[in-house]
């Protein structure tokens, strides 16, 4: 794979347009049990911090995705011929809420495009950039890192021995958390998101080498940046996150803030509730 075949693909763009329907929105919340009944999402009300993954989903008919249940490379995204993907990490930008009710607009930008070796074999990350746009208002920028992998059997050098037990650092708070089965079906369907490793566990597992079902790196950001949400004085203002180890489901995790020293940020991660091996670290901003 020559560099100069992906650096063809650098600057390529795509715009999606959507008119933000709350109905989404209330199943997201449904999913998450988060907002309630009491109090539900309608026209003019504010999208919650990072549910934009509800919306600007292209339908790619069933007959034009991979193996894995994603849309066939090629067509926006580089056609990467590695056979795994996963959503590394992201930074976020919230300028303004996106507003339920009315049009918005998704302009997409690939960054960048790179290439790696290393212990986990060969290595693809794909930088895309993401605006979402209402009234000629650029609302929230989002930068995403993809990245494509081997699969387990073409990976090179020996399986990793486990690692020692992590050194915790203290908390401010905690909350606790058990993706099951269900709350990955709702998360994939109201995503729009067919990638198999989430609900088709002979394919995770047999396929992908996962220990089960895995959670989705969104999911997993989504309910770190409502814990931290709930506990603030204002409102999101910008967020990150990156995907350290795998979570399948079943797994209980504890969501937990901790301290950064500096006003109005806070240092957020995922652990496993049992053993402490982080699944993600995080990032919020507040304003």
């Amino acid at each position: 794979m020559a560099g100069t075949e992906w650096d063809a693909w650098i600057g390529g763009e795509r715009a999606i347009r959507e008119t933000l329907s709350a109905v989404p929105a209330e199943r997201m919340a449904a999913t998450l049990d988060s907002l309630g009944a009491d109090h539900p999402l309608g026209p003019g009300d504010g999208l919650p911090a990072l549910w934009h993954w509800l919306y600007f989903v292209p339908a790619v008919p069933l007959s034009k995705t991979g193996r894995d249940g994603h849309p066939e490379r090629g067509d926006f995204l580089p056609p990467v011929p590695l056979p795994r993907r996963m959503f590394a990490g992201a930074r976020y930008d919230f300028r303004a809420p996106l507003r339920l009710g009315a049009e918005a607009v998704q302009t997409s930008r690939i960054r960048d495009v790179t290439e790696k070796t290393g212990r986990s074999g060969h290595l693809v990350f794909v930088s895309v950039v993401n605006e979402f746009s209402q009234d000629g208002k650029v609302c929230v920028v989002e930068e995403q890192d993809i990245v494509y992998r081997e699969d387990p059997g073409q990976q090179a050098g020996a399986k990793p021995a486990p690692a020692p037990a992590p050194d915790v650092p203290l908390a401010l708070w905690e909350d606790r958390a058990t993706p099951g089965e269900v709350m990955l079906f709702r998360y994939s369907a109201v995503t729009f998101n067919s990638h198999r490793i989430h609900y088709d566990l002979a394919y995770a597992t047999g396929v992908e080498g996962y220990d089960g079902l895995v959670v989705h790196g969104p999911l997993t950001a989504s309910l770190l940046a409502e814990a931290a949400q709930k506990r603030a004085d204002g409102p999101l203002t910008g967020f990150s996150f990156r995907g350290v180890s795998p979570l399948t489901h079943g797994t209980e995790i504890a969501l937990r803030g901790i301290g950064t020293g500096e006003p109005g940020r806070i240092a957020l991660e995922a652990r496993v509730a049992e053993t402490g091996r982080l699944v993600m670290s995080a990032e919020a901003r507040f304003g």
